[in-house]
């Protein structure tokens, strides 16, 4: 846990400074990361020409030209958000007070994909609430199950899309709205301003619509409304929260005890050092789904990237093991603000852009090509997994890619020990679709080193979306379909098997 001395009466709180502004004052210590950035990083020097002060101060000043050079100015919104989010702890409260009253809304589900519901789906995790459901998968037999299970008359639906576009929020919000009686208020959005889900939220009467910052991109938003509003529906103390996040943040403008900086530094020159594979502790429960987001998406593109694996073991000589560190839940506060720090620093060392994500949208348009044909999607199986394993090579890593049920993700088990005993690689599995909108972009951008599995499993009856021409079941099938013959365009490695037949 970092604490630190409480400011005093008469200090300000959440006050952030003024754009590419130098701060005089030494900045707090983070005791829970008070070792010096220096320790423990091999070939600092020798990775980057850039020295750890003036990493830190150039971030802090949204100097783009730390990375490309092109429009990361416009994305650093991240590292003032805690303080702005800070402000509204009092508005978001009253929210959830009024919403929570007895006798009307006991249970919430967030309709979301990638960084709309990773920071939730941690955050309901770490703190154990079992009223907040996060959908993120378009199976049928998972919208069947939310609609058996979900007393809509007792829940508030959060639909949460920085674009507003994203196709399978949209859907789900489109069949909710019908289940639940199109009555608005039942609904809240979370959305960027201008988004098209704003002009359906205000359209069909929501509840509230709460605005995104622009100036952040997806996956660094567990810290702005996509992962505060959540928090407060979930009964969350923001104010504890934000303490410790605050304290993070005043450390990571030192060089020296700077957790930030020191665990950039590690992810950067172990890359530089061939150690490519980013493992995670899983005793740090789920927070290794967001941090998968955040390094996948940030850092391979062009080629390069980092190939997070939480829950590998972290022995071999491609693999690293940053620390997270979780004492309460209370620090997963300060955790996301660290390793979006540390991501931005890491980025530098790469030499890329960490705010974009030039691939994504790739299996979104073969997606939508599957659809438009109005035919049943082709995802039978393709190819030999036992020829795929054994084109392993060292530093190579196994990507197991399944369209299933969530339910039963547990029977993926068997294949990703197989994989592991046969290649002697990382292995790392994602559900699809959530890991499009994770994952997907080092995939097809990132180094040619994955071996892909994509396991595809019996969706059952067809499940209708209102106002389209195609249902869940055709729409993962065409996910599946899509994200395939994106992989294949890329010359990556890929076979595609039956989960009742692994």
């Amino acid at each position: 846990m970092c604490r630190t001395s409480r400011r005093s009466p008469t200090s300000s709180r959440g006050r952030s400074p003024a754009r590419g502004s130098k701060r005089s004052r030494t900045p707090r210590t983070c005791r829970a990361w008070s070792r010096p950035a220096r320790a423990r990083l091999p070939g600092r020097g020798r990775v980057s020409t850039v020295a750890p002060a003036e990493l830190v101060e150039r971030i802090w000043a949204r100097d783009a030209t730390l990375w490309t050079g092109g429009d990361e100015a416009k994305w650093l919104g991240w590292l003032d958000e805690p303080m702005r989010m800070r402000g509204r702890i009092g508005e978001l409260q009253r929210f959830a007070e009024d919403v929570g009253a007895p006798g009307v809304i006991d249970t919430f589900v967030l309709l979301g994909m990638g960084g709309s519901s990773l920071a939730p789906h941690v955050l309901k995790k770490t703190f154990g609430v079992r009223a907040f459901h996060v959908l993120d998968t378009t199976h049928p037999a998972m919208i069947r199950h939310a609609t058996e299970t979900l007393d809509l008359e007792r829940t508030l639906v959060i639909a949460s899309s920085k674009s507003g576009t994203t196709l399978e929020t949209r859907c789900h919000l489109d069949y909710f709205w019908a289940k639940a009686g199109k009555r608005g208020e039942h609904f809240v959005a979370i959305t960027d301003p201008g988004s098209e889900l704003e002009k359906v939220a205000k359209e069909r009467g929501f509840l509230r619509v709460f605005d995104g910052e622009p100036t952040i991109g997806g996956r660094y938003s567990a810290l702005s409304a996509f992962g505060i509003v959540p928090a407060t529906l979930m009964g969350i103390d923001l104010e504890r929260l934000f303490e410790r996040v605050e304290e993070m943040v005043e450390a990571c403008h030192g060089e020296d005890g700077n957790p930030g900086l020191e665990l950039g530094l590690e992810l950067g020159n172990g890359w530089a050092d061939g150690r490519d594979k980013v493992t995670i502790n899983p005793n740090t429960g789920d927070f290794g789904l967001w941090a998968e987001q955040l390094l996948a998406e940030s850092t391979g593109k062009g080629g390069k990237g980092l190939v997070p694996a939480p829950g590998e073991s972290p022995d071999g000589p491609d693999r690293l093991a940053p620390e997270v560190r979780l004492p309460s839940p209370y620090e997963v506060g300060q955790e996301f603000f660290r390793w979006e720090f540390a991501t931005a620093v890491a980025g530098s060392i790469l030499g890329i852009n960490p705010f974009d994500q030039p691939n994504v949208q790739a299996a979104k348009d073969k997606t939508n090509e599957v659809l438009a044909t109005g035919k049943e999607p082709d995802v039978e199986p393709r190819g030999s997994l036992d020829e795929l394993l054994g084109q392993a090579r060292p530093g190579d890593y196994v990507c197991v890619q399944a369209f299933i049920d969530p339910m039963r993700e547990g029977e993926l088990e068997p294949l990703i020990e197989r994989a592991r005993e046969k290649t002697g690689c990382v292995v790392t599995h994602g559900l699809g679709p959530r890991y499009l909108h994770s994952t997907g972009q080092l995939h097809k951008g990132g180094p040619n080193t994955g071996l892909f599995v994509q396991v595809v499993d019996d969706p059952g009856e067809e499940v209708a979306i209102p106002g389209k021409k195609f249902g869940f079941r055709r729409l993962i099938r065409a996910q599946a379909a899509g994200d395939f013959a994106s992989l294949e365009e890329r010359d990556r490695r890929i076979v595609r098997v039956r989960l009742e037949e692994i």
